[in-house]
């Protein structure tokens, strides 16, 4: 086993363990910081991979500006000790069955699907070309796209106001 499939298993261990601690930790400020790692170790396999623009991308978006923003709202309005209540059983088991079925969907996919190896040229990426792909309106052109994702650090901002708005809990 080489030195990158080994970096390779390391990252998607540390992504899974603290994408799973994300979810199940208590604490809102704990699970967004296991959020950062697991989105820091995706940039770092983009990274790895060799797609530079993807994975600064996925770290200026996602862990630099939707995870800040997380945690500045939850700095801003909770009370950083308080403990979130355990889930119901119902809800673990729709959890647990949901994956099962994700999963099993994927791994169906995966090994029915006749991928094949491309035959086209291989297009050399650059920031130049990047960015005329996207700010084009034609076929190929990235324009809805970004707007999207405008859109979802647009929500993302209306979420974190009304989370600073919310009443605090009666004691």
């Amino acid at each position: 086993m080489g030195t990158s499939a080994l970096l390779f298993y390391l990252l998607s261990a540390v992504m899974i363990l603290s994408a799973i601690a994300a979810i199940t930790a208590r604490r809102i400020l704990r699970a967004a910081v296991y959020l950062l790692f697991a989105l820091g170790g995706t940039a770092a396999i983009y990274f790895m991979v060799d797609y530079y623009f993807l994975a600064a991308v996925q770290l200026i978006v996602y862990a630099g500006g939707i995870v800040v923003l997380i945690i500045f709202s939850i700095l801003l309005t909770t009370h950083i000790n308080e403990k979130l209540e355990l889930p119901r059983w119902s809800k673990i088991a729709a959890t647990f069955t949901l994956t099962a079925v994700g999963f099993t969907i994927t791994i169906y996919v995966l090994t029915h699907h006749p991928f094949a190896a491309g035959t086209g040229t291989l297009v050399d990426a650059t920031v130049g070309l990047i960015g005329e792909r996207m700010l084009a309106y034609n076929a190929g052109g990235y324009v809805l796209p970004f707007e999207v994702i405008s859109i979802l650090l647009l929500a993302a901002l209306v979420g974190a106001i009304v989370i600073a708005k919310r009443n605090p809990p009666a004691a």
